[in-house]
Parts: structure tokens; sequence; C-alpha cells
């Protein structure tokens, strides 16, 4: 199984006469990235590596507008306000340095996952909007460069670049430069053997978080008596999961994968006041998987910064996981996702 890059971006992102519509997938870390070290350049403390899925895509579209006053950003139909607009127009000016313009533009954005619920929403959402601004905006970047970009609208966003499974590096410990700390910070496709993985995706709550994963990140990394312990440990985590991905060992990967994201949850619940993300019905999935794992079945849980839960398996255990799933949150709803594509312009780029 390979890592590829999409064919649209192997080359360069192409520039549009008015505009662009890009697609990106969102990823599920299986090793997580928790804790920034710079909020400004959005490095983070750890390296991470994740599997972008092949299920709920986010579509966004980028028109210049050069005779409008302000930028509009329409999210799911709905005009954008608040912070969600912030970020998106901080991230437009970012893009507007680059090219050397103070161009406005109208931004369209389709999410058909939750947003805010731990189910990687920003990843999708920058990477897709990374890929069409730089294409409306014309700035010509290579998958690299537009990782990197992506990053500054959201860290996981880096690594929905690319399909398949990425690492995103944390970049130098002690760079010399703001430059040399951006240009280390990238994500990067990961060669694996013969796996053929699924993600049973069980949505238990899909309502916006009690607290944002910007909030929880900075109070774990300040007060949690876990946290070093955990970002130490989570280094050899990367290098035995690396191995584990090249020898095609599903079980290891899942093991490895498991322990890191619980790992992390823990750091969470000691951080002071802890940030308690796990609700009632995801400990009932996690007792679910435990029971698969007894009758045989090779599943491994990993949890984002959210009450809901990613099986991984074996794409042939796949529907067998999200029927037990299924059965242990008849109120929640499951889905079965693959290994996705990259990020990538769509059709004719909104020209």
């Amino acid at each position: 199984m390979r890592a590829d890059l999409p064919t649209p971006l192997a080359a360069r992102e192409r520039p549009t006469a008015r505009g662009a519509t890009a697609v990106a997938h969102p990823n599920i870390a299986l090793i997580k990235y928790w804790g920034k070290r710079d909020e400004h350049l959005v490095l983070p403390r750890v390296d991470s590596l994740s599997m972008t899925l092949d299920v709920f895509p986010t579509t966004t579209s980028v028109r210049l507008a050069p005779e409008a006053g302000q930028d509009v950003v329409t999210l799911d139909g709905r005009a954008a306000d608040g912070e969600a607009l912030r970020r998106v127009v901080d991230f437009l000016d970012l893009v507007r340095a680059r090219a050397g313009t103070t161009h406005r533009a109208v931004v369209d954005s389709e999410n058909t996952v939750p947003t805010g619920a731990g189910l990687a929403s920003s990843a999708s959402g920058f990477a897709a909007l990374a890929v069409a601004a730089a294409a409306a905006y014309g700035l010509g970047l290579d998958a690299t460069a537009l990782s990197r970009l992506a990053r500054r609208g959201s860290g996981s966003a880096s690594r929905s670049v690319f399909g398949g499974f990425a690492l995103w590096h944390a970049g130098p410990p002690d760079p010399a430069t703001a430059e040399e700390a951006d240009r280390g910070s990238y994500a990067e496709p990961v060669p694996t053997g013969d796996l053929d993985p699924a993600l049973v995706v069980a949505v238990v709550d899909a309502g916006p978080k009690p607290v944002s994963s910007r909030t929880a990140m900075r109070r774990t990394v300040d007060t949690s008596p876990l946290y070093e312990p955990w970002a130490s440990s989570s280094k050899a985590d990367l290098a035995e999961m690396r191995t584990a991905l090249l020898a095609g060992d599903i079980e290891a990967v899942g093991q490895i994968a498991e322990r890191n994201a619980l790992g992390m949850h823990a750091t969470m619940l000691a951080a002071r006041p802890a940030v308690r993300y796990l609700a009632p019905a995801t400990l009932t999935v996690l007792d679910s998987v435990l029971e698969l794992r007894r009758d045989g079945v090779p599943a491994y849980a990993t949890m984002d910064a959210g009450p809901n839960v990613k099986v991984l398996c074996r794409r042939a255990d796949a529907a067998r996981v999200a029927e037990a799933v299924q059965a242990a949150v008849p109120a929640g709803s499951v889905h079965i996702a693959g290994p996705g594509p990259g990020a990538r312009l769509s059709g004719e780029g909104g020209r």
C-alpha cells in the first residue's frame, strides 16, 4: 500500500483566473499531536502520524473579489462570524501577504463532518482552504509548501494535504530563526507494508466540545504533571508505529495507537482543572472494543479531543466491528472509513 501524492499536487498547484475549488478529507492521528510550542506558527511539541479518511470531505471555494472591502465567508450555508470568521480571514491575510496582493475573497465551505466535535473538521477545512486559496491567488505551491501553509490554519490540516498515512514533523527544537522553524514543520507521506486498514467511526455526540482543543492544549501543557512523560513516550511510540506500518502489522499498529490516545486523555484528566472529553457512551464503546478483542477480533480504539471513538481494524473485520459498536451505542451513528485521498483541486477549479 502506498501513500502517493494526489496527482493535482504532484507537480505544482495550478492558478485559476478568478478562483478555485478544492476538496480535502479529515485525518485521524494514530500518534497524537497535543500541545504547541509556538501558537503563532502552529508548531507542535511532538511529531504525529495519521491516516487520512475516505469519508466526511470538505469542499471549499475561494473566489477573488478585488472590489470588495472585506472577505465574505460562508460555512455550511451560513455567514461565518466570531472566531470562525477571524481564523479564515487571518489565513487569507497570510496567503495575500505571500501573493503580494490585498484583494479580498469570497469563501464558501461545506463540511460533511460535524464541526467542533473532535472529528477533525478543522483538518479537512483548512487543508481545502489552503489548496483553493493558494490556487486562487496564484501561489504555485508544491505539496510540501501547501502542508506548511495548511498548518498555519490548523496543525492537523498539514497532514490532510496527503492521502493515506502521513507524518507531521514538529521541526527543529531550537531553530535559529522563525523562517527555519516554519520550514522545518510539515507533513509527508509515510510508506506502509501490506496493510488493509479501516477505521470505524463511532459518533456518540456530534455537538460542539465543551472546551476547545486550543484551550485544552494550553491547560494540559501548563498544568498536567503527566504531560511531559506522555510527550517523551510519544517519541518512542512514533518509532514503533513506523516499524509496525512498514511490516503491515495491524495488531501492533492498533496497540500503539490505543495506548498513545489513552495516554493523551490521561494527561488531560490530570490537568488542573481537569479536561474530560470522555462521556459515558465513550466508555461503553471502549468496552465493546475490549470485548471484540476477547472474541479474537483485532480492534483498537483511538480518540481525539472529543467523546467520539475511532476503532482501527482490518477492512475484512470492519462490518463486524461496526455492528458491535452500533449495538453498544444504539443512539449513535457509526461509519466505516478506509484510507482516503489527499487534498486536491476539484473540477474546473471554480473558473
